[in-house]
């Protein structure tokens, strides 16, 4: 085995084990190498940083509601703590979030590269900066928040090559409708992407390809449970991939 095939045979295992800190710093070695990944190496990237600064949004979100709840009216000396928490939880999905994207920028976007992964790759740039934008504040917001735009309507330009049915192209727009919802503020930009990118699907879905058939039913699915969710009177925020 090659030094390469060890690290992403090892990534392999760090993910089965859920060690996605250290699937991250396998799979960081890789990209660092400056060759572009396979499907099953940038797939591997995604996976581990996902992981990894997923399981920090929940947390946050969890002391988010803490702070506002009648447990801090109850006990205001718990605020400076969970105040203390949440700031480290900030802290550590921007640090994540920066070490993604500086590896995105210098070595995986290229304009060399086929549409799918360029997508892909933007996708993630805008997730990432999505992430940045959802406790960030004042001009620091409209900064990450734009960039975050940006890297999804470039990925939106290149994904019209794509099927419509084609996974990458329908987890953007799902991650893209959740940016206008939950970022934006804009139900209505929303809610007129994912009925977009879900009715172009269907109107396709005989083109779905046996090979991506699940990841793209899947796809659509949480498409519609937005639409669902965001039309009805319930608040809440939407599913991304």
């Amino acid at each position: 085995m090659s030094d390469r095939e060890v690290l992403v045979y090892n990534a392999k295992l760090a993910e089965q084990v859920e060690r996605y800190d250290e699937m991250v710093e396998l799979m960081k070695k890789v990209v660092e190498e400056d060759k572009e990944l396979s499907v099953e190496e940038r797939n591997l990237l995604s996976v581990a940083y996902k992981n990894v600064i997923g399981a920090r949004r929940t947390s946050w979100r969890v002391f988010g509601g803490l702070e506002g709840s009648g447990q801090i009216r109850a006990n205001p000396k718990a605020a400076g703590p969970l105040k203390r928490y949440r700031e480290e939880l900030e802290s550590e999905i921007n640090k994540v979030s920066t070490e993604i994207l500086e590896l995105l920028d210098k070595y995986l976007i290229k304009p060399n590269i086929a549409a799918d992964s360029r997508v892909f790759y933007l996708k993630m740039k805008g997730d990432y900066y999505r992430y940045m934008a959802e406790f960030a504040v004042g001009d620091q917001r409209t900064t990450v928040a734009t960039k975050s735009n940006e890297a999804y309507e470039e990925a939106s330009n290149i994904a019209s090559q794509l099927l419509p049915t084609h996974p990458i192209r329908l987890g953007l727009a799902l991650n893209y409708s959740v940016y206008f919802y939950e970022i934006m503020n804009n139900p209505a930009k929303a809610c007129q992407l994912a009925k977009a990118a879900f009715d172009d699907a269907i109107a396709e879905l005989d083109q779905l390809s046996e090979e991506s058939y699940k990841d793209s039913t899947l796809i659509m699915q949480l498409l519609r449970d937005n639409l669902t969710l965001w039309t009805s009177d319930a608040e809440g925020e939407g599913k991304g991939t």
